[in-house]
């Protein structure tokens, strides 16, 4: 088990478009099993690789379902290699949405409600599905991380302002200078 570390704004690594992943290895399945690790320590529930400074087109994803009676929540991971969303409903959703990279800042955001992606697993196996609800909010939320776009990117300037100005204080409160 690694924890990475996650990057955080205002790091232009941030900004970069991910390249694609070449080969599926060992290597690169220690990578994803490294990502789901230090997005559950986060915690969280989506990382791009991205944000732990490797512009590469891979995510996690594990929404993990609630607790079964008393136990520990039912872990449903998912590795995405190399995605792309191929469709997008024209009906859409609004979710809170936060990003380990912005810690501790959320904002309502309108995205489609239903994409189409495809990818490949850690296996190499090649899949395509349609996805909803939250599932089809981390998809577009990772993906835009694979492409330079953060969820801020979608707030009027005003907004983005706001949210920017907030963490700047979180981090001078917590003694944490900015990157």
């Amino acid at each position: 088990m690694a924890l990475l570390p996650i990057i955080e704004v205002p790091d232009p690594l941030l900004r970069a478009q991910s390249a694609p992943v070449e080969r599926i290895d060992d290597e690169l399945r220690q990578f994803v099993s490294d990502m789901f690790d230090t997005m559950y320590a986060a915690p969280g529930i989506g990382l791009a690789a991205v944000q732990v400074a490797v512009p590469r087109r891979v995510m996690v994803i594990d929404l993990q379902d609630p607790e079964e009676e008393g136990g520990e929540p039912v872990k449903k991971p998912y590795a995405f290699i190399n995605p792309e969303i191929v469709w997008s409903s024209d009906d859409r959703s609004v979710y809170n949405e936060g990003c380990l990279s912005i810690p501790d800042q959320y904002s309502e955001i309108e995205r489609p409600a239903r994409v189409r992606a495809r990818w490949l697993d850690e296996q190499g196996r090649q899949h395509d599905a349609e996805v909803d609800g939250l599932l089809a909010t981390c998809v577009q939320h990772e993906v835009d991380h694979l492409n330079g776009v953060l969820f801020i990117d979608y707030l009027s300037r005003l907004k983005r302002d706001i949210v920017l100005r907030k963490l700047a204080k979180l981090r001078k409160e917590q003694g944490i200078k900015a990157a």
